[in-house]
């Protein structure tokens, strides 16, 4: 009877340290920046000074048909405006990269980084692939 006692007092008991797995584990999913993408690919334009941008998390895409990509669905070009508020209030301190084809309208462009602006981002940037 000695022994078994032996035997039970001998196991680790591991729950403490998974309470602390799991504590780190919803630390690091809370505190986690998700990056969104825009859902299209777009043939950006090429440029010699183009710079990398760490930050942005909301894209905006404009493809050469003229349609206006956010989240992975399309929205009237109107709509921008609500839906860059919309991520805002979720990363108030997030940047928006607008991905415009090389053959997209440049007047698209032009009301995307208005609306981007008008919604309260400063930090508005148009995508292009380094030459």
């Amino acid at each position: 009877m000695r022994r078994r006692r032996s035997d039970e007092e001998a196991g680790v008991d591991m729950t403490p340290m998974l309470d602390i797995v799991f504590i780190m584990l919803i630390f690091f999913i809370v505190t986690a920046s998700f990056v969104r993408e825009a859902g299209i690919s777009v043939n950006s334009p090429r440029a010699s000074t183009a710079q990398t941008q760490d930050q942005a998390n909301m894209m905006i895409a404009i493809n050469e048909a003229g349609e206006v990509w956010i989240d992975g669905r399309a929205v009237d070009i109107r709509a921008i405006r609500a839906n860059v508020a919309r991520l805002k209030a979720l990363n108030p301190e997030g940047a928006v990269v607008i991905q415009a084809d090389a053959n997209a309208k440049t007047y698209l462009l032009v009301e995307a980084m208005d609306q981007a602006r008008q919604a309260g981002v400063e930090n508005v940037s148009i995508a292009a692939r380094i030459k």
